[in-house]
């Protein structure tokens, strides 16, 4: 069941933050107007997490923000926090899915709904942002209908992870 943020189920919001395992990284390439990409694997994986965050309560029955909450049994096991952009697209600000219910169609639903709130927007269709590293990710945006639309070698110059890179995805409608 996927419901709307509220006051009451606030305490929810990051339950369903998990890191995940760094196994490699996507290579893009731009090259005669089209993107492609290949992945390079680590010998060595290493496990990532982020640190988690306070949602804004403006959140919460905004007209241009939402978040959304999945639930199984009671339980908070994924979500997903959106914002109108300025380039008429619907910004993914963040998605995840708990550990244990990964590959089991609720990072899919969730786009699902992602979709649904942005078609009643107006907007042209969905975009987010992640790392290079986060190589699942990419699998499942790509799987998902999601193109690579630029990407920033120097969105992370500032942080320890100064070697990654920022890569846009878009899902136009």
């Amino acid at each position: 069941m996927i419901v709307q943020l509220n006051h009451s189920n606030k305490k929810d919001y990051n339950k369903s933050n998990d890191g995940f395992m760094v196994t490699g990284r996507l290579l893009p390439r731009y090259e005669n107007g089209n993107w492609t990409y290949r992945e390079e694997t680590y010998s060595e994986p290493y496990f990532k997490e982020y640190e988690l965050e306070e949602v804004d309560t403006s959140y919460i029955g905004g007209t241009d923000k939402a978040v959304y909450l999945y639930y199984v049994g009671g339980c908070c096991v994924g979500q997903i926090r959106l914002r109108g952009n300025w380039n008429g697209f619907a910004m993914i600000e963040d998605i995840c899915v708990a550990r244990d219910w990964r590959q089991k169609g609720v990072g899919s639903a969730l786009l699902d709904k992602a979709e649904e709130w942005a078609r009643q927007k107006g907007y042209l269709g969905l975009m987010l942002e992640t790392q290079d590293v986060n190589v699942s990710a990419c699998r499942f945006y790509a799987k998902n209908g999601f193109v690579i639309g630029a990407v920033d070698t120097m969105l992370y110059s500032n942080f320890s992870t100064a070697d990654e890179i920022a890569i846009y995805w878009y899902r136009r409608f």
